[in-house]
């Protein structure tokens, strides 16, 4: 199905127009009420009977949604040209025909824990040091929901925290808290329920928005002249995929789109261990060690995805149905992306676009016009400071990122167009070695730490598939210097010159071979 939105980024979209918000003072703080959310494999509960009422947008802030997925690539929503043309995303084509598409959107490490760090802290990972899926979380960590509860703020963390050894229990900044133990489970989740487990029955994406929409709910009914903030963040769709039973086979006749790069022929200048990592846990040759079969694997991602989809519609019709969404900022984010066959890889970390590039939407009526396409690059680490000044608040955090509101509001911005990425090699998934990238809005250099490799460097104005890696090329010897000492200084301006070391775990995906 082409949506709206798909009809038009494929004749070229809009740019960035101008409109305007207004910021007024914020209530004080006060406590949230919690209570029982429905539960079932379907959209639960009647989201028909929002109430109505309630101060204007005038006299505060406006409310914030944060919806963050897991995994979701850049390119798969219906709107977009390079999506499968039988993939459905109606409620993201809707945000994005409603709102703000931002083409250029990415995270600054391509891994679950240390994005969602990035996100909360506006940090890069070598500052906030929760570089891995199973790191500690340092004594002393501060996140931004802090600042906006200071500021008179609501609020609620709904879903996958994934961060730290204790990472299901309630954390500063936020006034109620459901989440669950690392990954969760996609079916009848232990969920922590403000300090309180216990065992839910149903589809877990499902159940994370029947929550999200149980506290709008209380909230409206008990305070609603106070500004809210939801951090509803989903564990899909990561691996391993598991459909909503009411979409299991739904594209199983659909063709599959198999990338250019997919064929070992196709990545003959790739570096030795990407060409090696096809044959590995990460490679669509020896996947999950043969466990997985990539056609399978593939449509499963996608039918995981309609689940998700119908959350954010669910929750888009009740900020409507509530009279809300004039008052509201919906942003949809990716947490990292994910490779499906493209260079012979799959799942993330790399620095190639499908791993580091996300989807990101917003919605606002009043503040960011319709139809917006975004062309700026826009980084993980720049959601906590755009929130921030979206509220008026301020902060103690030393933050890498900055406020990206000019951009939603139209304005022109001045800042360097680049972005500076990193992943740390991991103990459990030996395939990808540490990696540094710069890059900026036509080109891109990857730095390989560690290994006895050739860096990469790609046009990506004029290949942006990343085919044809230019390092060797004596006309950009120049350009290649100049990149790799950009992106050393930034290491260093933000305290990035060492490499986090902890101690390794007993598990490991090691890089084995099928038998001959």
């Amino acid at each position: 199905m082409i949506g709206i939105g798909r009809m038009r980024e494929r004749r070229g979209g809009r740019r960035i127009t101008r409109a305007a918000v207004a910021l007024a003072s914020c209530a004080l703080l006060a406590l949230s009420a919690c209570g029982e959310p429905g539960a079932g494999d379907g959209p639960a509960g009647a989201d028909a009977d929002a109430e109505r009422g309630g101060a204007s947008a005038a006299a505060r802030p406006r409310n914030v949604v944060f919806i963050l997925s897991d995994d979701h690539r850049y390119d798969f929503m219906g709107f977009m040209p390079d999506a499968p043309q039988w993939l459905e995303t109606p409620a993201l084509d809707r945000i994005a025909a409603g709102g703000a598409h931002v083409r250029n959107a990415f995270v600054t490490t391509s891994l679950c824990s240390p994005s969602r760090a990035s996100i909360l802290t506006g940090q890069y990972a070598h500052r906030h040091r929760i570089v891995d899926n199973t790191s500690p979380i340092p004594e002393g960590t501060r996140y931004f929901p802090e600042f906006l509860q200071q500021a008179g703020y609501r609020t609620a963390f709904i879903g996958k925290w994934h961060m730290g050894e204790v990472d299901d229990i309630p954390q500063p900044g936020f006034d109620h808290w459901v989440s669950f133990r690392g990954q969760g489970a996609y079916r009848d989740p232990v969920l922590n329920v403000d300090g309180l487990r216990r065992q839910e029955k149903g589809y877990t994406t499902d159940l994370l928005t029947d929550h999200a929409l149980g506290w709008l709910r209380r909230h409206r009914q008990t305070e609603p002249d106070k500004p809210f903030f939801l951090y509803l963040s989903h564990k899909a769709v990561h691996a391993e995929f598991e459909p909503a039973e009411r979409h299991r086979g739904r594209y199983a006749d659909a063709p599959i789109p198999y990338p250019d790069t997919m064929p070992a022929e196709a990545n003959r200048d790739k570096p030795d261990w990407v060409r090696a990592q096809r044959n590995s846990w990460h490679g669509v040759d020896y996947m999950y060690h043969g466990d997985m079969e990539f056609d399978g694997f593939y449509k499963a991602y996608t039918e995981t995805l309609l689940a998700l989809d119908e959350s954010v519609g669910r929750v888009l019709d009740y900020l409507e149905q509530a009279g809300l969404a004039d008052d509201t900022l919906v942003v949809y984010m990716g947490d990292n992306g994910f490779l499906l066959g493209e260079h012979g890889l799959i799942d993330k970390r790399h620095a190639y676009e499908e791993s580091m590039r996300v989807p990101l939407l917003a919605y606002a009526p009043g503040l960011i016009e319709p139809g917006t396409t975004i062309e700026p690059m826009v980084r993980n680490i720049d959601i906590a400071p755009t929130l921030l000044d979206l509220a008026g608040a301020s902060t103690t955090i030393d933050m890498d990122g900055r406020s990206v509101m000019p951009l939603l509001r139209g304005e022109p911005v001045d800042w360097p167009l680049e972005m500076l990425y990193e992943y740390y090699w991991e103990h459990a998934f030996p395939h990808t070695p540490t990696v540094f990238a710069l890059r900026d809005q036509d080109f891109k250099y990857v730095y390989y730490h560690g290994v006895w490799e050739k860096d990469e460097l790609y046009d990506l104005g004029n290949d942006p598939h990343e085919t044809r890696n230019l390092i060797l090329d004596p006309a950009q010897a120049e350009r290649a210097k100049a990149m790799k000492a950009r992106m050393w200084e930034l290491l260093e301006q933000t305290g990035g010159m060492s490499i986090p070391l902890k101690r390794a775990g007993s598990w490991q995906a090691a890089d084995r071979k099928p038998e001959p």
